[in-house]
């Protein structure tokens, strides 16, 4: 005898068997209890939650001869049987839109629909799958139907993103009844495969089930498809050692002796670690997918100590002890950096994935050697302002931060910067005005603080304000007149009377410079900071420290 896949022998036979969709079973339940059937369904959510499955039943329901007051098939009769098994019915037409799509296709179906159904009493249904497939034409040529159906004809649209056929045909939308299905827990999840296996005549244990619903990610023919796999493997005789083998998963063990080196900061045995996972067979992309979620693990312990995570106790235990290995801001910083190699798209698309993890492992085994700029600041006696005030226990919003902090303040954020009135006492001296200008950052044009710093100020013809900015490429915009507009309203309550600012000339007339990146920037600020405080470049030396942003 042929076998039939788990996820097809135990696919529901009613509204009530169907897991966690209850808002929508419930809702079609009774309305075809009510006689509420609406024409037209739209069906959205993952992959393997049920979508399929529901439209079979609201069919085999709206068919079924043998139909309960409440509005349940009884899955038994042949209507109900073939329905349910999707084999060819007069009245229930499954159809694939990824692979009939077009036009014709769609024309097609508009014309099959207008024929009544084979028996009186009996309903049409269209149930269209990968709906978003279907082209714009495609939608336009069923629009006309979908808003005056002929009578017992039903159409039920299942897609798992909707929002393309928003942007291919959103009148489409208003003409049906939209439902949402919901991923599917984990423990969900693990019930219905126990149920499964005892209908097998078969256990295993509930760590094993776990893997295998995490693994499905909210989808429950993923799970059973992934079971059929194991049961296959092993004969029925199910642990987690199969499992772990069918899906190719690293043992939590070995992200525990990542988790030492990285803390211990051994570097070395980084490249010994991802060696022994090739030779062992793993996949690294799988190792990468793992380490994700270990790194989240040990968070989530470190903040909450008594955290409910799905791993087995003795290594909760382990993560517990590792987890007070790392300030919380050490492992922010690690899940950051760890993300980061998924978001742009760099393990997808390589060839050599291996470097790639040996990159980011050897990263996280240095973050020790990086300090954030708000802790230099704090060593060097100051405090950044925050947005809005100053700092808890630093001085007042409306003390001026002096030095490094002052510097720093103007990197970490300048829109932090205090805004004073315009009647502070004038300044004994030009350089002290201008220091105090900058200082105070009243009307100083955003992102030319650091610039303005290096520059040098005097006194010129009629009582002018000489600025003689270092070559660099701020020239061009220090030279627009509202820029030197905006300067010269700053600067006028710092030397108590109205001022005239006027650029030297720095090797001849300005020229525009060429396009500077971010980075470049970046590194001009860094240096110009450096070059300002001689303590914080000491300590970047001394400390083989990265500065960061």
């Amino acid at each position: 005898m042929s076998h039939t896949a788990l996820a097809r022998k135990y696919r529901p036979r009613s509204f009530a068997d169907v897991a966690v969709q209850e808002h929508v079973s419930e809702t079609l339940r009774r309305a075809v209890s009510g006689d509420r059937v609406g024409h037209a369904y739209l069906f959205c959510g993952p992959r393997g939650v049920g979508k399929t499955t529901l439209a079979r039943v609201l069919a085999m329901a709206l068919n079924c001869p043998n139909r309960t007051d409440e509005g349940e098939p009884c899955g038994v009769c042949d209507s109900c049987s073939r329905i349910w098994a999707g084999h060819t019915a007069l009245d229930v037409v499954e159809i694939d839109a990824a692979s009939n799509r077009g036009v014709d296709d769609a024309r097609d179906l508009r014309e099959r629909a207008m024929y009544a159904p084979s028996e009186e009493g009996r309903f049409k249904i269209y149930i269209v799958d990968e709906a978003h497939m279907l082209t714009r034409e495609a939608w336009n040529a069923l629009l006309k139907i979908l808003e005056e159906p002929p009578p017992r004809v039903i159409f039920v649209f299942a897609t798992t993103e909707p929002q393309k056929i928003q942007q291919a045909a959103a009148p489409i939308l208003s003409r049906c009844q939209r439902f949402d299905f919901r991923r599917i827990g984990v423990s969900d999840i693990v019930q219905r495969l126990s149920v499964v296996l005892e209908a097998e005549e078969t256990e295993a244990p509930a760590e094993a089930l776990r893997i295998l619903a995490r693994k499905a990610d909210g989808g429950m023919r993923d799970a059973l498809s992934l079971l059929d796999q194991v049961i296959s493997l092993t004969g029925g005789d199910i642990d987690t050692d199969a499992v772990r083998r069918v899906l190719g998963l690293v043992e939590e063990e070995r992200y525990l002796d990542l988790l030492g080196i990285v803390a211990e900061g051994r570097h070395g045995e980084v490249f010994d670690l991802v060696q022994s996972l090739l030779d062992d067979g793993y996949d690294l992309v799988e190792f990468y997918h793992g380490l994700l979620d270990i790194l989240r693990a040990l968070l989530r312990l470190r903040l909450t100590p008594d955290a409910d995570i799905d791993v087995r106790a003795d290594v909760r235990e382990a993560l517990v002890a590792r987890a007070a290995s790392f300030d919380v801001a050490d492992l922010v910083r690690m899940m950051a950096t760890a993300a980061e190699l998924e978001s742009n798209g760099n393990l997808r698309r390589s060839p050599n994935p291996r470097v790639l993890i040996e990159m980011l492992l050897l990263r996280l085994s240095y973050l020790d050697r990086t300090v954030s700029m708000e802790d230099l600041i704090r060593a060097l006696g100051g405090a950044p302002v925050s947005r809005g005030g100053a700092a808890s226990g630093g001085p007042s919003p409306t003390a001026p931060p002096q030095g490094a902090a002052a510097a720093a303040a103007e990197v970490v954020d300048t829109s932090a910067e205090v805004i004073p009135g315009d009647d502070v006492a004038p300044a004994a001296s030009l350089e002290e005005a201008w220091t105090r200008y900058l200082d105070a950052g009243h009307r100083v044009p955003t992102g030319l603080g650091p610039f303005l710093r290096s520059s040098t100020v005097s006194y010129g013809d009629e009582g002018a304000v000489v600025v003689t900015p270092p070559a660099g490429p701020a020239l061009e915009r220090l030279a627009e007149r509202g820029v030197l507009d905006e300067i010269e309203a700053g600067l006028r309550p710092h030397v108590g009377h109205r001022v005239a600012i006027v650029l030297a000339e720095v090797g001849g007339t300005v020229q525009p410079g060429p396009r500077i990146s971010q980075d470049v920037v970046r590194g001009d600020t860094m240096s110009a900071l450096l070059r300002k405080e001689p303590r914080l470049r000491q300590a970047v030396e001394e400390l083989d420290l990265e500065l960061m942003e």
